[in-house]
């Protein structure tokens, strides 16, 4: 996932950068790097755990308890 990506994702579910990190587990300043694509003039990748978060946010599951998936109602 390419920084766009990311910003397209979080921006096709209405979310601002706060609502993106609280749902991700993630501070606000991490969303900024990851749409950024750098932190402190480095480059930056978006973890896979954090990529699969996205998708499974995207399907409409906001939580997972290892047996079933909690959906947005």
């Amino acid at each position: 996932m390419r920084p766009q990506q990311f910003r397209r994702w979080r921006k096709s579910l209405g979310l601002k950068q706060k609502e993106a990190a609280e749902l991700l587990g993630l501070k606000k300043r991490m969303i900024q790097y990851y749409e950024k694509g750098e932190r402190d003039g480095k480059s930056i990748k978006i973890p896979k755990y954090v990529r699969l978060a996205c998708y499974a946010l995207g399907k409409g599951v906001y939580d997972f308890d290892g047996e079933g998936a909690r959906k947005k109602k």
